[in-house]
This record gives structure tokens, C-alpha cells and sequence, in this order.
């Protein structure tokens, strides 16, 4: 033989190779495919996923006085990473303290100054009494020679006599003047030096209170336990960059590890299967190998939107009634709640069933012919549903619609 008809034969071999493949694959694909009529348990979920989170955690908070100081936005400069097992005291962060900073630094100015007016208004009191003081000396010394001139002065005319009473009488009375003026603004002197003096004190009281909310800007935790970032109300995690307020001062959270629960969110279809009390499964992504036991415990009745969506969205809360070391608030869960359950009743596969004109059929293998049969369908779930009439236990229906089957009459329920 030729190489020439070797190559033709080796070519035509190949191509009946294929043929053969790509036909019996189609049979194959064509083949009906059926299941029997089955009588079992009947389970009806709803699946969802959800985030753990604690029922019960201690916020830690940044320094509540800082409105009292009109420091309202504190920015995060430095945070612990979350899951960060810290003991009592241990550090959770740091906050920017430059507004703080630069409020001790106005005040310690502000200190100066006034320290700097109570010296002033020391020495002015000082002097102004001194002076006064010198004034009433003047007058003692001035009425003590009256007083001796007078005495010289008892040959002298009473005229004579009679001035020298006089300004002695005068310069008396100018010192029990000179006495209260003295006494008055002694006391002026008091009430101003306190007045400077209080000015002084409530600085630095002030610089003592900025200084203690400075070191309140170090955050250290007052319990032992894991660090878990909190969201803001925008529900975005707060961490370095991030600021809080005396509205939302919580810069993180140590959750109660041994109670937890899965928070979820429903569509309006389901929504209306879940109810209180429902018993849940509920795992983890992070560890496929652990599933817990849970129970519905609230479920709201006003839906909301998501950011991004226009889909309303109902909130449930699913308690867990174990507790696993493994699990952590922010892991992501697969909640399978269990909405109804029912014994002893026939399913099959939702393939199986059939409509034409509102009627529910299916097509049922009898011997070597194929059935048409009308089922009265009960409830469903993603796979499959339940049959009231119409089929028999270990009966076998298709999946897929039989050939030749278009003129089959449906076999009817009686009534």
C-alpha cells in the first residue's frame, strides 16, 4: 500500500472515531432521565448569609469630656489590629491630641499673662496703701504739733487760740477720713487681688484638666478580651484615619465571645416564611467544618434599603445556642432556617412537574408505555416539591419530556 492511501485510510479512521463520539454522546444526551417517587421527611429552608457579631460587648470609648473643651472631631492616629486579645490596661490606641495640644499651649500663654498681671496689681496695692499709710502718718504727726502749740499757747489772744483748735478739729477729722479711705481701699485692693488671683487658679486648673484629657487621647482597655473594630453610622469600620465624636466616642469593642448571634438580612419573598422561634443552622465560611444550632429571635417589620440597592431588605437576628472558640464577631455565616418540616410524605424533583392550561402533570413510567398523570401539588423548596394525589410511592417519573409523548392524554384526578 502507498503512503498516499495509508494517509487517506488513517484520515477516514479518525473521522468515524469522531462521528461515533459525537453520536452516541448525543443519544446519551437524549437519554430520559427518571427518579422514583420517593416518601420521606419534607424540609423547607431558607438560606441566607449573615455576620456574627456579639449580644453583649463594652465599648471602648475615646475621651467623653472633649466637648466641654469644644473638641468635638478626634481623628484615630494609631489602633491595635483587629482580634487583638489585650488584658486589663493593655494598649488599644492612640488619638490625634494636636487640638489639645494646642489648647495647653494657648492656656500656658493665657498663665503667664495673668500671673503676670497678679505680680502688677500686687505691687500697685502695695503702693497705693503704702502711700496711704504715709498720709495718715503725716496727719497724727500734723495734729501731734497742734496739740503742743496749743499747750504753749494758753497766754496767747483766744483768737489765737481758738485757730489752733480749729485745725486741730480739722486734721482729725481729715484722719478719720484718711482711716476709712485707708480701710476702703484695702479692702478694694483684697477683692482685686482675689479677682487676678482667681484667674491664675482657674488657668491652671484648666491646664490640669486639658493635661489629663491629653492623656486620655492614649487609649488603654479597661477589661480583658478580643478587640473588634466598630462601624460608624454609615456602617463602615472605624480604624486609623477615621474619627469619632461625642456622639459615636467609640474607637472599638471587646465582645462577649459566649454569646453571639448572626445578624442577616431577608428579601420580601422570604421574609414572610421566617417567623420567631425558628430553629437555625448556622455556619461559618470560615470553617465549613462547624455548624451550630441557633433560634430566630427578632425579626423586623419595616424593611430598609441597603446602600447601593433599591431592594428592601428585612433584618433578622439569629441567637446562637452554642459557642465555639473559633468564632469571631465579623465572620461571615450561612443561616439555613427551617420554616416547615413535614413526615412521611412523596416528593420529587421539581423537574418532574409539568404544566399545560393551569394543570400540573408529570410523565410516569408504566411497563414499557409513559403516563400523563395530573398531581395535586403541596409545598415546595429549591429542589423539590411535595404530592398530595396523583402519584405513588417508588413510582418512576422523568426529568426530562419523553419522546413521542405529545398525543398522550393526561390522566385526570377524580374528583
Amino acid at each position: 500500500m502507498s503512503k498516499k492511501k495509508l494517509i487517506i485510510t488513517g484520515v477516514c479512521v479518525i473521522a468515524i472515531i469522531i462521528s461515533y463520539s459525537f453520536f452516541k454522546d448525543s443519544s446519551n444526551e437524549d437519554k430520559p432521565i427518571t427518579v422514583e417517587v420517593k416518601k420521606g421527611k419534607f424540609i423547607n429552608e431558607v438560606i441566607i448569609s449573615g455576620e456574627a457579631q456579639s449580644t453583649s460587648s463594652k465599648e471602648i470609648n475615646g475621651p467623653i469630656n472633649a466637648r466641654r473643651f469644644n473638641i468635638y472631631n478626634l481623628k484615630i492616629q494609631d489602633l491595635v489590629a483587629e482580634g487583638t486579645v489585650v488584658k486589663k490596661g493593655g494598649y488599644i490606641g492612640k488619638l490625634d491630641a494636636s487640638e489639645v495640644n494646642g489648647k495647653i499651649n494657648d492656656a500656658m500663654l493665657n498663665l503667664e499673662n495673668a500671673q503676670s498681671k497678679f505680680t502688677q496689681k500686687q505691687l500697685d496695692t502695695t503702693l497705693t496703701l503704702k502711700q496711704e499709710r504715709n498720709s495718715i502718718k503725716d496727719l497724727l504727726f500734723s495734729i501731734e504739733e497742734n496739740k503742743l502749740e496749743l499747750t504753749r499757747s494758753i497766754y496767747e489772744p483766744p483768737a489765737t487760740v481758738r485757730q489752733l483748735e480749729i485745725n486741730i478739729e480739722k486734721n482729725e477729722r481729715d484722719l478719720q477720713e484718711k482711716k476709712e479711705d485707708y480701710s476702703i481701699k484695702k479692702r478694694q485692693a483684697n477683692a482685686e487681688m482675689i479677682q487676678v488671683g482667681n484667674e491664675v487658679v482657674k488657668i491652671k486648673k484648666l491646664i490640669e484638666e486639658l493635661t489629663k484629657l491629653q492623656k486620655e487621647f492614649t487609649i488603654y482597655s479597661e477589661d480583658e478580651g478580643m478587640v473588634t473594630y466598630v462601624k460608624d453610622w454609615g456602617g463602615n469600620k472605624k480604624k486609623v484615619g477615621s474619627t469619632i465624636s461625642p456622639w459615636e466616642p467609640a474607637i472599638a469593642s471587646l465582645p462577649d465571645l459566649t454569646k453571639m448571634e448572626s445578624k442577616t438580612y431577608s428579601n420580601e419573598v422570604d421574609i414572610r416564611k421566617i417567623k420567631k422561634d425558628l430553629p437555625v443552622k448556622v455556619g461559618f465560611d470560615a470553617f465549613p467544618e462547624i455548624e451550630l444550632e441557633g433560634i430566630v429571635t427578632d425579626v423586623a417589620n419595616v424593611g430598609e434599603n441597603k446602600r447601593g440597592s433599591d431592594i428592601k431588605l428585612f433584618q433578622v437576628l439569629i441567637k446562637l445556642n452554642e459557642t465555639n472558640t473559633n468564632i469571631r464577631p465579623g465572620m461571615t455565616t450561612s443561616n439555613r432556617i427551617l420554616t416547615h418540616e413535614e413526615e412521611n410524605v412523596l416528593t420529587v424533583p421539581l423537574e418532574a412537574i409539568f404544566s399545560k392550561d393551569s394543570i400540573s402533570f408529570t410523565y410516569v413510567k408504566s411497563g414499557y408505555s409513559i403516563l400523563k398523570k395530573q398531581v395535586e401539588l403541596g409545598l415546595s423548596n429549591n429542589d423539590e416539591v411535595i404530592i398530595k394525589r396523583g402519584l405513588k410511592e417508588n413510582e418512576t417519573v422523568y426529568l426530562n419530556k419523553p419522546e413521542d409523548t405529545d398525543t398522550n392524554n393526561i390522566i385526570f384526578l377524580d374528583n
